[in-house]
């Protein structure tokens, strides 16, 4: 199947693109900036085109994944050239004035759905992720594309794009222009952000993440997400409305209508039960990891790159509020913790089996002849580092005493370490090893 994105060159997009590779489909990305073009697809092992409709000529699947303000100019340009049986998606933060010229400007037998995956470029997966989809018309494409997102274990939203783009006004509008202001704050009053994390709870910690989160992001594109929902404006009216009435019941010591808005608000936030839970478990998490590794120290760990996927396995030396260091091979190696997970053993023990190289090695022993092997090799692969093992001959004859066989085994390791264990195993089972 031949997919092209329309903006492929960055951000989402080429998110959008990388994945799908991943996923054994044809990918053509497109970009204005030829030298970004040819260096990102031939990172990503894709093709690319400087022009946008030559490649929605040929495709079946067209994602339009450009900033908001030239999205709808991109689809009147690659909507009218897509052929027959084809289909047209975009993944912007607006649905309603971009479903409209979708379905305006695409040929007869060419279906449009238009999505917006509720995440940014840095996750590693859609297991999890919010996808919204609005469609108008559930063609042929509807139930292909609502179960690849299924099997990738994403959470689907099916809606209509002015429901859609009414929920963005607070999910997007509200919160994104209520961080901005405070972390715009913050800075007007010159607070040092390291230094007031020492005077807070983990709940502050856990807000002011999340508020970085959002200012790090592309500006521009945030400026576009507050100015192109035409229902964002009444959102904005109504939440400097609400604060303006609130700092005036403080400035004049109103705490009757201050207790009375702010236990309201709380009544409407329906099941505060289970937000407070979820909003433990988040502290939780900030400390969690932090307390295996002090529990580690001087022992072995695996932390994965929570971007790269990149694994380290090493001894855990040292361990600092921010950074760590892991000895690996005689080599140390500094990671900050915001940007690495903890492995658990099972998952450790995966990697090195897929990444270590492998060590077959023949033991042959001597056990009473009504042993079970199927039970002897079942309990050497059970031990740590042992990848298989299985039965390689069985042998009875004059070299072996009355009563008994030789058991030759064959077992495959990623430590060679492990083949004392092995032999100890053996031994433990009265074996007389050969």
């Amino acid at each position: 199947m031949n997919i092209v994105v329309i903006g492929g060159t960055r951000g989402l997009g080429e998110w959008i693109a990388r994945f799908l590779k991943s996923k054994g489909f044809d990918i053509t990305i497109t970009g204005r900036d030829k030298i970004t073009g040819e260096r990102v697809s031939k990172k990503l092992g894709v093709n690319y085109t400087s022009s946008n409709t030559s490649a929605a000529s040929q495709a079946d699947i067209v994602i339009v994944s450009v900033p908001i303000d030239v999205t709808l100019s991109a689809i009147k340009e690659v909507a009218p050239v897509l052929k027959k049986g084809s289909l047209l998606m975009d993944v912007t933060s607006v649905k309603e004035e971009p479903s409209q010229i979708m379905q305006e400007y695409a040929p007869q037998g060419v279906e449009v759905l238009p999505i917006h995956p509720m995440f940014g470029p840095r996750i590693r997966s859609l297991d999890g992720q919010v996808i919204v989809v609005t469609p108008i018309n559930k063609g042929k494409w509807y139930n292909k594309i609502y179960n690849f997102f299924k099997k990738e274990n994403a959470r689907i939203i099916v809606t209509t794009p002015e429901i859609h783009d009414q929920m963005m006004s607070i999910v997007q509008g509200l919160t994104h222009l209520a961080y901005i202001s405070i972390a715009a704050t913050i800075e007007r009053l010159d607070v040092d952000i390291k230094e007031s994390r020492n005077f807070a709870s983990p709940i502050y910690d856990l807000m002011v993440d999340m508020i970085a989160r959002i200012v790090a992001q592309n500006p521009y594109l945030y400026y576009s997400i507050q100015t192109h929902n035409k229902y964002t404006r009444k959102t904005h009216k109504t939440f400097i409305s609400i604060y303006k009435e609130l700092n005036e019941m403080i400035s004049s010591g109103n705490e009757e209508e201050f207790v009375k808005v702010m236990g309201s608000a709380a009544k409407h936030m329906d099941d505060l039960e289970a937000a407070l839970g979820r909003s433990d478990k988040a502290i939780s998490a900030l400390t969690e990891e932090i307390n295996i590794l002090k529990d580690s120290i001087g022992k072995e760990v695996g932390l994965r790159h929570i971007y790269s996927g990149k694994v380290h396995i090493g001894v855990l030396e040292e361990l600092s509020h921010d950074f760590l260091t892991l000895n690996i091979s005689d080599n140390k190696t500094k990671l900050k913790i915001s940007n690495v997970e903890v492995l658990s053993d099972k998952e450790i023990y995966n990697w090195k089996v897929e990444n270590y190289p492998h060590k077959t090695y023949y033991v042959s022993a001597v056990f009473p002849e009504n042993c079970n092997p199927d039970i002897i090799v079942n309990t050497i692969e059970g031990l740590k580092g042992v990848i298989s093992a299985s039965v390689s001959d069985i042998y009875q004859g004059s070299q072996i005493s009355s009563g008994n066989i030789s058991i030759t085994i064959k077992y495959e390791v990623i430590n060679p370490e492990a083949m004392f264990d092995v032999e100890n195993l053996l031994q433990g089972f009265g074996a007389v090893i050969r």
